[in-house]
């Protein structure tokens, strides 16, 4: 199964695929609130495990099969570690330590990390149009992210750059002590965790070999967020004595809503479609935690993020129909025809209802005229 929604027969499919970065968005600005109260591995320990019984419970009532024998158990485990304890505990890490533009970004970049693993294990293609909408959408949730004035000293250098050929970084501090700064200001954390989310949606292939897609989600979010808790036990204090009833609120939206459900979505699509396209649509997260900022926070989007949301949909585009795009081009190179002449000649070409009929097939500018036989 490729994923391509034009192809989707069923009309809930779109918005079936759309909806987990729809809701880890708004999870992302229903948890701004909760951060400053709570605790890190208490807070990811939280997101995992009561969803994961959420999970586990309605694939139960589903029909679905549980996992068995020790293979299924060992990949669930591994599956575990690595996109549930991993993941959450660098990311709840990470958020307490760095901005939320420049952290969004990091952790949405993954799709990069994805594209290039699919392409090396399951030799999927992504081809020019591919690598193009992952380098646009990379710019694009890099102008919703980080700050404008960033974004102008980056532009200001590259100019000056250009300009006078001098590729240097005017700075006091040495690279080493840059690199430095960002993992002290949490970047680094955000970075490990976009790694371990793109190597669980790659694994999630090898899990369902041996499980079912929807019970090994959730599995694997019970087994990954019980290590969180006993963190939480023995490094952290006082998790719940600041949090209110708003903040409870907000926190069983993201188990339920941005948890549960959205990883349920994500891992059962991620079982069979194509994990380039798929992972893609995680540019959309930002979006979605900008536009509902802006709605329930009364967060103001500048030009530049308007910007950024437009480019980050045109990536979108770009890397789902790669396929047709790449088909398209080399026809216009290599016969001279655009998809609008394409279109014409399809409609004008007349289909041969009989062999004793004459029948005009219009090709290019040449017609090939077919007589009736004597």
């Amino acid at each position: 199964m490729h994923l391509k929604i034009t192809e989707s027969r069923s009309p809930f499919i779109p918005v079936l695929l759309i909806a987990p970065f729809f809701l880890w968005g708004t999870a992302m600005v229903a948890m701004k609130g909760v951060i400053p109260h709570t605790t890190p591995f208490f807070m990811a320990g939280v997101r995992l495990v009561p969803a994961g019984v959420l999970v586990v419970v309605a694939g139960a009532l589903m029909g679905r099969p549980q996992p068995k024998g020790w293979a299924a158990w060992l990949w669930i485990a591994l599956f575990g570690l690595i996109d549930g304890t991993l993941f959450q505990g660098f990311l709840a890490q990470g958020l307490m330590r760095t901005g939320a533009g420049l952290g969004s970004v990091m952790i949405d970049s993954q799709p990069l990390a994805v594209a290039l693993l699919a392409l090396w294990l399951f030799g999927e293609t992504i081809g020019l149009w591919g690598w193009l909408g992952l380098g646009i959408g990379v710019l694009g949730i890099s102008l919703l992210g980080l700050p404008e004035a960033w974004i102008g000293s980056a532009g200001d250098w590259l100019m000056t750059a250009i300009a006078h050929g001098q590729w240097t970084i005017s700075s006091d501090r040495s690279i080493s002590d840059l690199f430095l700064s960002l993992f002290d200001n949490g970047q680094w954390l955000m970075l490990l965790a976009a790694l371990s989310m793109a190597v669980g949606t790659v694994m999630v292939r090898y899990v369902c070999r041996h499980a079912d897609p929807v019970t090994a989600t959730g599995w694997h979010m019970i087994l990954g967020g019980l290590p969180l808790f006993a963190l939480s036990n023995q490094l952290e204090s006082a998790q719940w004595v600041d949090l209110t009833t708003a903040n409870w609120m907000a926190l069983a939206y993201s188990t339920i809503f941005g948890s549960a459900i959205a990883y349920g979505l994500f891992f059962y699509f991620a079982s069979s479609g194509s994990l380039t396209s798929l992972s893609s649509l995680t540019f959309l997260t930002p979006v979605f935690a900008l536009l509902f900022g802006n709605l329930f926070l009364s967060e103001v989007l500048s030009q530049v993020q308007w910007f950024g949301v437009c480019l980050t949909l045109v990536s979108i585009y770009l890397i789902n129909q790669r396929e047709v795009l790449s088909q398209r081009f080399k026809r216009l190179t290599f016969y001279g025809v655009s998809p609008d002449q394409e279109d014409e000649i399809q409609n004008r070409s007349v289909i041969l209802q009989s062999p004793l009929e004459i029948s005009e097939i219009t090709i290019g500018s040449l017609p090939i005229v077919e007589s009736e036989s004597e």
